[in-house]
């Protein structure tokens, strides 16, 4: 049965398809997998042509790694592969990257730790969120130095390698894939009435020894809710503001086909979604839409000159208000005012008011005037009303070229290509920003009923008409590459293969002086024997601006070794072994990835009107103040690691598995150690500094990572179980801040990259005595009963920054174990397809304003649980203050939460109809689906995880999909 995404792929000319044919493999082919998800390694060895492809060799065993294409089996030391188009077919995705950490190993938000990585699509830096889905055709993570030193600098710290789709030497396909889904609310941050608040925020007044500000009867009022305009309760997240849900609908269509001269693969899609906001311009402007186009040509000129010709285009247009609603939502009182004025409720007679009625460019729903006070005379319910709207437009424009020369006239095996890449992208906002006026509202109750006796009246209506252009931003990329590769066999056995290359990329961006650039030389030698024993050598010689002259350029050598253990005579007749592969890889890879700024290298003075040194005979006028000093020998920050990896299939494809381990370390990160320096080189009056950046931090991150597959037929399912799964542990080895540090507690040495410090409570003040018999904490303010009490670390009688200690690790990179389950179990045309994931050991401080609150600050329903006298016993949360309570909301264990959780990220049900049902009309092949996202989280904490502060909530998403082929 024919695959609804076309899958006769071309795997060919964007990225180094060398023109000369591979060894046959000499090992038993039924002992090595075609099925793996992810594999370990480079090697440039056995690599396949344009030309075998088209004749029908396994194109789905070919991986994408640094300029080339391998077969699988011949990957060397931390790389993984995801076959995303075949996956597509039982598992629908949004987002070109989406659950990518449960479907292979060494991802998690990061690769093996680090805290950022290179996306390349189709070999060039680009963005993972501006391709789709539907286009892409392998993905490919490379975790190891041997994997990523081709492409220099910028990749040290991983590349995650995006493969569009290519057409291929078959009868043009046509497939069609349209969806529809609704998005859901997970949950909703939960906040005090306007009642509770105000008897809430009276306490907290009492606390601070001030009076009450609202009475008993202001109090019963709100709380009665009978006027909510004299009287508001303003819930955010009401049905007066927001739908229950938003709509999402795509469609793609995909072309494709060629024969032996050219191959076209074009795609173009378009989706839209809408948005949660129902009310005023919201209604007609929300949501987003987003329209792309993409070609991929390939076309053989003659037996020696092969060349691709790609483009894509992307229009994306958002539409919303000129309004931040969700931020909103996180900081206006309940009772703050009514956004809207009844103009019924106007008292008869008052004629001035009702000439701001007649004389209003906004009556809401015809009853209506904005409401607002003297403070809110703008405020976000008036500007969703009427204060305009906003498109913010994206273009993207990318195109590529490649041409290969087959130079076997000059010797068998040598090819020259290049590559060519020029993107565009642009993004502004559009908008109308209108002007409006306000309505507060004195009330009166003499008649027996509320009346409104007049407005007081803010602002006023206008609308210029005048289209708005703001946030412009402009980048161009421009990338290139050169390539001199040689591959050959000899004698069946020995594959030999090696190349030389430029790589180079510029990325400059509006507003940003210096562009962003990599230039490296790359050399590549590889050998294999008969497909059993591996050597690799990749290196680059890499260059950086960021750096000092004679310190701009380094050389970064690496070296990837293979044994393919199963072929020796002692494993070969082992039934139960399919394939076993052993690995090691190691090197040195020379970055500027975290050197912040350019001239670090450099000195420099700054100029102040004040002075202390004279320029002018008789007047103390202006000063040269020095701030940093040189550093000459300013060199590249090194990521040194070795690896090794294990690769294996067992019991006839039943298990196949692939594990990593690697031990890495990242040595002199750039820093300014004040510490390190003698106090003479810096002053603090008139301010002066001559301390340098020097190579000084180190850091290190070890762990491992592994991806365990079952296959297995039982009666008339198949089934798939896939787990994959990474861990890993950093530390600061080295840190320069440690020697400001007057205790070896305080040391960030030693500790996760990522770890939080903080203070240690030790429960609640309960009174006056037990403030007096504490350590003195008056550094963080003036300390009262029902405030969080501190251990005294270092015994000095004194609460302050010195006794913050070590209290887990963040998990800015990700979290240390990240596991990922997938399931399919295919029964005659039905397929269902399940994935989890799983993230542990990671901690967070609970620091959002939902939980640290004071001063006039909203109150959110953790304050219910507060200490009082009543509650000081049961109490969970401190006392409250219209003051500053510095004391309280700070770092410490009090706040810490574990961010352990489970998701059952999808879930997906889908149905091929059989062919026989189709006929033989123009419909060649036909399915449908039906699947949800974000199903459920399993957490000691999933309220919080699950709720967003200040941002839209997060959403589940339930699916319904077609595919066809014609």
């Amino acid at each position: 049965m024919k695959r609804i995404i076309g899958i006769a792929i071309c795997l060919t000319v964007t990225s180094g398809l060398y023109g000369v044919s591979s060894a046959k493999a000499a090992f038993n082919k039924d002992k090595i997998s075609s099925n793996h998800k992810t594999n370990a390694g480079i090697s440039p060895n056995n690599i396949l042509t344009q030309d075998s492809i088209l004749k029908g060799n396994d194109s789905d065993s070919l991986v994408q790694v640094a300029f080339r294409k391998v077969k699988k089996e011949d990957l060397l030391g931390g790389v993984s592969v995801l076959n995303f188009s075949e996956l597509m077919e039982n598992n629908y995705a949004t987002y070109s990257l989406e659950n990518l950490e449960a479907l292979t190993s060494g991802f998690h938000g990061n690769i093996w730790g680090n805290s950022s990585y290179l996306v390349l699509v189709d070999g060039f830096p680009r963005d993972a969120n501006n391709i789709m889905p539907t286009e892409i055709d392998q993905i490919t993570v490379m975790k190891g130095v041997g994997a990523v030193a081709l492409y220099g600098s910028k990749a040290a710290k991983g590349v995650v390698y995006i493969t569009t789709k290519r057409g291929g030497n078959y009868d043009q396909k046509v497939n069609v894939r349209a969806n529809a889904g609704i998005n859901v609310p997970k949950v909703y941050p939960q906040y005090l009435g306007s009642a509770e608040y105000m008897t809430l925020y009276n306490e907290a007044r009492r606390n601070d020894g001030l009076a009450n500000l609202y009475t008993e009867s202001e109090i019963y009022n709100y709380g009665a809710g009978l006027n909510p305009f004299r009287y508001p309760n303003i819930n955010f997240y009401s049905s007066d503001y927001l739908k229950d849900s938003y709509n999402r609908y795509d469609v793609t269509t995909e072309i494709s086909g060629g024969n032996e001269k050219a191959q076209y693969y074009t795609n173009m899609g378009f989706w839209t979604n809408d948005a949660l906001l129902n009310f005023g311009e919201a209604t007609k402007s929300r949501g987003a839409n987003r329209f792309n186009l993409r070609g991929n040509i390939n076309m053989r000129l003659n037996n020696i000159i092969k060349l691709n010709v790609d483009a894509s285009a992307s229009f994306y247009t958002g539409r919303g208000v000129n309004a931040d609603f969700w931020g909103s939502a996180a900081t206006v009182r309940p009772n703050r005012f009514s956004p809207l004025i009844p103009i019924s409720m106007i008292e008869e007679g008052d004629d001035p008011s009702m000439i701001y009625v007649n004389n209003s460019n906004y009556i809401i729903n015809g009853q209506y005037l904005l409401g607002g006070t003297q403070l809110d005379q703008t405020n976000v319910f008036a500007s969703i009303y009427a204060g305009g709207s906003n498109k913010n437009i994206n273009r993207q424009f990318q195109f590529n070229t490649g041409v290969d020369f087959d130079l076997k006239g000059i010797t068998q095996g040598l090819a020259f290509k290049t590559n060519l890449a020029i993107d565009y992208l642009t993004s502004f906002t559009q908008s109308f920003n209108n002007n409006y006026a306000t309505y507060q509202a004195n009330w009166n109750n003499y008649a027996g009923f509320d009346q409104i006796s007049n407005l007081i009246k803010y602002g006023d209506d206008s609308k210029s008409g005048v289209e708005n252009i703001s946030n412009s931003y402009y980048r161009q990329n421009l990338a290139f590459s050169g390539q001199l590769a040689y591959n050959r066999t000899f004698n069946k056995v020995h594959n030999v293969s090696g190349s030389l290359l430029g790589y180079a990329f510029q990325i400059g961006e509006s507003q940003i002086y210096q562009k962003n650039n990599n230039t490296n030389l790359g050399l590549n030698f590889g050998y294999n024997f008969n497909q059993k024993y591996y050597a690799d050598f990749s290196s680059a010689y890499v260059y950086s601006t960021r750096l000092p002259e004679g310190k701009r350029t380094a050389f970064s050598p690496t070296l990837s070794l293979g044994w393919r253990i199963s072929q020796e005579n002692f494993l070969k007749d082992v039934d139960a072994i399919d394939n076993l592969k052993l690995t090691a890889s190691a090197g040195i890879l020379n970055t500027d990835l975290d050197i912040t700024g350019y001239y670090l290298y450099q000195g420099y003075y700054t100029y102040n009107d004040a002075a202390w040194y004279s320029w002018k005979d008789g007047q103390l006028v202006h000063s040269f103040d020095r701030r940093r000093g040189n550093n000459f020998d300013m060199a590249f920050p090194q990521r040194r690691e070795i690896s090794f990896g294990l690769e294996g299939s067992f019991f006839k494809n039943l298990i196949d598995l692939s594990a990593n381990a690697f031990f890495s370390e990242t040595k002199g990160n750039i820093v300014q150690p004040g510490a390190l320096f003698p106090i003479y080189f810096s002053t603090g009056w008139p301010v002066y500094s001559d301390i340098p950046y020097v190579n000084y931090d180190s850091d290190s991150r070890k762990g491992f990572d592994f991806s365990l597959n079952f296959n297995r037929k039982l009666g008339e399912v198949a089934w798939r179980l896939g787990f994959n799964g990474t861990y890993y542990r950093t530390e600061a080895k080295i840190r320069a801040s440690d020697s400001q540090f007057e205790y070896d507690y305080q040391y960030r040495s030693g500790r996760p990259i990522d770890a939080i410090f903080g203070l240690q409570n030790e429960g609640f003040f309960m009174d006056g005595n037990d403030i007096a018999n504490s350590p003195d904490q008056s550094a963080f303010g003036e300390i009262k009963p029902g405030d969080l009490k501190y251990k005294d670390q270092n015994g000095d009688g004194i609460i302050d920054s010195r006794d913050e200690i070590y209290l887990g690790r963040a998990g800015w990179y990700g979290a240390p174990l990240t596991l990922g389950v997938n399931l399919t179990a295919k029964w005659k045309n039905f397929t269902v397809f399940a994935l989890a994931t799983g993230r542990f050991g990671a901690k967070a401080i609970k620091n959002s304003s939902y939980f640290w609150v004071d001063g006039q600050d909203k109150y959110s329903i953790v304050v219910r649980d507060r200490w009082t006298e009543e509650t000081k016993d049961t109490a969970t949360f401190p006392r409250l203050t219209t003051g500053t309570s510095d004391n309280n909301y700070r770092n410490s264990d009090f706040w810490l939460y574990n961010t352990n959780r489970f998701d059952l990220a999808k879930v997906q049900l889908s149905y091929q109809f059989p062919t026989k049902m189709l006929g033989k009309g123009f419909i060649r092949e036909l399915g449908a689906y039906v699947n949800g996202f974000n199903l459920l989280t399993i957490a000691e904490e999933r309220e919080i995880l699950e709720m967003n502060i200040g941002l839209s909530p997060q959403t589940r998403f339930y699916n319904l999909g077609l595919k066809a082929l014609f």
